[in-house]
């Protein structure tokens, strides 16, 4: 996990430091690249103005150093060009079409301005006539007067040149530099109306250097950065799953036998934190489960020991002497180590999670069935008192034995009179109450009483053959049934072991059926 962890964390670093390289390299040149296009631009400008302004093409002060221009004419001549590019031809056919020229006079505003106003044209017809009266009169002076006042109107007017709007740029190699050059080209027009068309570059030389640069000291970089990050993230792994392999180490000595042992939990409040928390959880539980099962074996082989002795004795002596053999003493040890046979098969079938399937089952007929069954047998009379026509979910015979198991209880304890009560709590619950006259259970003892093989001392002095299961096996299948049991104490001064369970008419047959665990509620007692 921990070189899986090194080689993905390395990987996706790499990935994220290449892209972000790239990005930065792609940034660098395209801030470089735009210096040097905006330098070519501007001389372009500051030519193209000087040509626009009258300035002959050999006369225009070009950029030197780093910088390149040209001047093209309009038949492809280079008219003028910087010393990087003397005696070469034009650098490129990219340069924009010039603007469209439209030309106006003077004349034509001043002969509008003379239409509108007709009282200017008569006023000057009349100075015309004026100015021929006296001509007449001076005679031979008119000739040199005529010609004086047509001269400044036969003169052209001035024309003014103009600098293209349009701009365009290229990168272009100089084979004469052997480096790349940013050119823009625009066109300007001379006051004469020449054509001329504008190159001016910026060499890229720095730039691409400066590009090449940052690109090869981060390839250098790349290795170094992925070293320390390998290292970084083993380091940081090892440490936060040395944990880990204090639990494993711990778990591995543990399965040797010892459950008592816990594994160490860390003082960080994260996920190894809780896993062993939850492994500690885990371990108690199982430690607690193997000690009950080692219990119960113990138990039941402390139980069964005691009547298969017996029973080995009595044939051994009935084989020397057999009119010594008491039939029904060997009769009742056999039907007690049976009892007790069947107890110890329902424990382990309800441990194992065995659940049949559950139906619907009459369950005032079924504690009717069961006092009717063992009245004969009883040592002190049964008072019954049940309401009619209520039933459960669950299996017949499990919840037979449980009733079986309360009636043999209460036949033990008893002095004088065992009562039966089965009625409905409410429309969800109803309850099973069997109680006696004896000496009750105290208090302290209510809940042991349940666990497996536990019986109190004045159990043992009227018990004469229970193993201390029977209270146990109540408990497991009113649970299974997702019911509840408890030791209540009875009016007559005894005890009184109240059943709770969920009532056929309230519970579905799909829940019934899923049935296994401790309730988290139920009725009130």
């Amino acid at each position: 996990m921990r070189a899986r962890t090194t080689v993905g964390a390395t990987v996706v670093v790499a990935i994220a430091l290449i892209v972000a390289g790239f990005l930065v390299v792609t940034l660098l040149r395209d801030n470089l690249y735009g210096r040097a296009e905006l330098t070519a631009e501007v001389n372009a400008r500051s030519i193209a103005g000087q040509l626009a302004s009258g300035t002959a093409p050999g006369a225009v002060e070009l950029p030197d150093d780093d910088e390149a221009a040209q001047i093209v004419a309009a038949n492809g001549d280079v008219v003028a060009a910087s010393e990087d590019l003397a005696g070469m031809g034009a650098v490129g056919d990219f340069a924009p079409a010039p603007d469209p020229v439209t030309e106006t006079t003077e004349d034509a505003d001043d002969g509008d301005d003379g239409g509108t106003d007709d009282d200017d044209t008569d006023d000057q017809t009349d100075d015309d006539d004026d100015d021929a009266d006296d001509g007449d009169s001076d005679g031979g002076d008119s000739d040199d007067n005529a010609t004086e006042t047509q001269s400044p109107s036969a003169a052209p007017e001035p024309t003014q040149g103009a600098v293209g709007s349009s701009i365009a740029y290229e990168t272009v190699t100089l084979r004469s530099e052997g480096a790349p050059y940013r050119f823009a080209a625009m066109n300007a027009t001379a006051p004469d109306g020449t054509v001329y068309t504008v190159y001016s570059g910026a060499s890229l030389e720095t730039q691409e250097e400066a590009v090449e640069s940052v690109t090869a000291t981060m390839w250098w970089a790349l290795p170094a950065l992925l070293a320390v990050v390998a290292v970084v993230t083993w380091l940081v792994t090892r440490r936060a799953l040395r944990p880990v392999g204090a639990i494993q180490k711990e778990l591995i000595s543990i399965t040797g036998g010892d459950l008592s042992r816990r594994v160490p939990v860390p003082a960080s409040r994260d996920e190894i934190h809780s896993l062993a928390v939850t492994t500690n959880t885990t371990l108690a539980a199982l430690d607690h489960a193997v000690s009950q099962q080692r219990r119960f074996v113990a138990d039941a082989s402390h139980e069964l020991r005691s009547p298969l002795a017996i029973l080995r004795s009595q044939i051994e002596i009935a084989r020397e002497h057999p009119e010594l053999l008491d039939l029904d003493a060997t009769h009742a040890d056999v039907i007690r180590l049976q009892d007790l046979a069947a107890d110890l098969l329902l424990l382990a079938r309800l441990d194992a999670g065995e659940r049949p399937p559950h139906t619907e089952v009459p369950f005032t007929e079924l504690v009717r069935e069961e006092v009717a069954r063992r009245a004969a047998s009883d040592r002190v009379p049964v008072r019954l008192e049940v309401e009619e026509d209520l039933s459960v979910f669950g299996v017949r015979g499990h919840l037979a034995r449980a009733v079986g198991n309360l009636l043999a209880n209460a036949q033990r304890h008893a002095a004088t009179a065992v009562t039966v009560t089965l009625a409905a709590e409410d429309d969800e619950w109803l309850f099973l109450d069997v109680g006696d006259d004896g000496n009750g259970v105290p208090a302290g003892d209510r809940r042991r009483i349940f666990d497996r093989f536990v019986r109190l001392d004045e159990s043992r002095s009227r018990d004469e053959g229970g193993a201390g299961l029977g209270l146990a096996i109540v408990q497991d299948v009113v649970l299974a049934h997702r019911g509840m049991v408890q030791v209540l104490e009875s009016p007559e001064g005894g005890a009184l072991f109240r059943m709770a369970l969920r009532r056929a008419d309230r519970r579905p047959p799909q829940a019934s059926a899923e049935a296994g665990g401790p309730v988290a509620s139920g009725p009130a007692p």
